[in-house]
């Protein structure tokens, strides 16, 4: 049951992966996010939604619309995102030019920096202004939207002309494969969804987690497959990068060793977690520790990559993703980097019931992407 009335200036974040799809509905009330209601269903380990092809992409919608209509949501209109490993992203800096030849000189920097022909790609491109930016997929460097027809409407008012007396132009490029663009444009066709922007899961990350904050931190998102690791400085996004290591692999180690099944492993894999002690580094269980070195290693990297770089330190990271909620992790992960580690809360922007506090904190870290695509149009 919907926890509010229906309302037209509502949105739902959904998020879906190989066996699991989230949504969050969020509603505009007077400029800051209201939650309407949410819904998550998880395929278990034996049910898998593998690729986007033809066949999989009505699977998919299917599974979709059955979210939404246990959840009771009250809105077509839907913000979904692309998985991180299929988005390229880059901060170009250019010198001002006439609006004109903007776009050709972003196309020309594109081929630079992209691996991948830009013919098979589509391409969205930002002025960074005031450190603050709000990104989409979109067609041929343009701004652009794209709605569940396909179709793609140039948004007007780029505001170059301010940049103008600048020298240079910071400009974010963000690149998705264009055969992934057709295929989620498809799926929500199917489920008969109205998709608004296929946002990127970092901007939805850093609406969610980061808002406002000015300062340069972390977000490291833990997931089932893969981590993301990201550095955000004023709210934009300096770097990312992804390795395919994630508590699926701790399960998995957890199950063969106790000769038990995988549903049973995952439970285990959060009783057991890093157990409090004086040294925590010697604390953790075997099958927890070499899956967190492999990402602790990536941590490690991305961090000497930025001091060489970066100009403002590194204050924080922020935990998120379901196998973030391992026991005591950010406490470990603190010794280990010497930073405040902490989960980040997606639902502190949002306004919600008190009585609900409980549950949408345990389920907080699972949520982080649906709740800042729901909040895409809104904040």
């Amino acid at each position: 049951m919907s926890l509010f009335s229906s309302s037209q200036n509502s949105y739902l974040g959904i998020d879906f992966h190989s066996n699991n799809v989230k949504v969050v509905e969020l509603k505009n009330e007077n400029g800051r996010p209201k939650l309407v209601t949410y819904g998550y269903v998880d395929l278990g380990f034996d049910q898998k939604m593998i690729g986007t092809d033809k066949n999989n992409q009505e699977i998919i919608a299917k599974v979709i619309s059955q979210v939404c209509r246990q959840a009771k949501t009250t809105t077509i209109n839907v913000v979904s995102a692309l998985p991180a490993h299929l988005v390229f992203g880059s901060i170009l800096t250019l010198s001002a030019l006439p609006k004109k030849q903007f776009t050709d000189a972003i196309n020309k920097e594109a081929e630079k920096v992209i691996p991948l022909p830009l013919n098979q790609m589509v391409l969205d491109w930002k002025i960074l202004k005031n450190n603050t930016v709000q990104g989409s997929i979109n067609k041929n460097g343009k701004e652009q939207k794209v709605d569940s027809l396909g179709k793609v409407e140039r948004r007007k008012n780029l505001k170059i002309e301010a940049e103008k007396k600048a020298k240079t132009v910071r400009i974010l490029l963000t690149a998705a494969p264009r055969e992934a663009v057709k295929n989620y444009i498809n799926i929500f066709k199917l489920a008969k969804l109205n998709l608004l922007t296929l946002d990127t899961e970092q901007f939805s990350l850093i609406r969610s987690l980061v808002g406002n904050d000015p300062s340069a931190l972390m977000i490291v998102d833990i997931g089932f497959k893969v981590t993301n690791v990201m550095i955000v400085v004023g709210g934009v996004t300096f770097m990312q990068r992804s390795v395919e290591v994630g508590g699926g692999l701790i399960t998995q180690s957890i199950a063969k060793r106790m000769q038990v099944d995988l549903s049973r492993a995952e439970q285990f894999k959060y009783d057991l977690s890093v157990t409090k002690s004086q040294d925590l580094k010697q604390s953790v269980p075997e099958d927890i520790n070499v899956v967190l070195q492999a990402i602790f290693d990536e941590i490690k990297y991305s961090l000497e990559i930025y001091q060489k770089q970066g100009t403002i330190p590194i204050e924080k990271i922020i935990l998120t993703g379901g196998s973030s909620l391992l026991l005591n992790l950010p406490e470990y992960m603190s010794s280990v980097f010497n930073l405040k580690v902490f989960r980040g809360d997606p639902w502190a922007r949002v306004i919600y019931p008190d009585e609900l506090k409980p549950v949408l904190d345990e389920i907080g870290a699972r949520f982080a992407v649906s709740v800042g695509l729901a909040m895409r149009y809104i904040e």
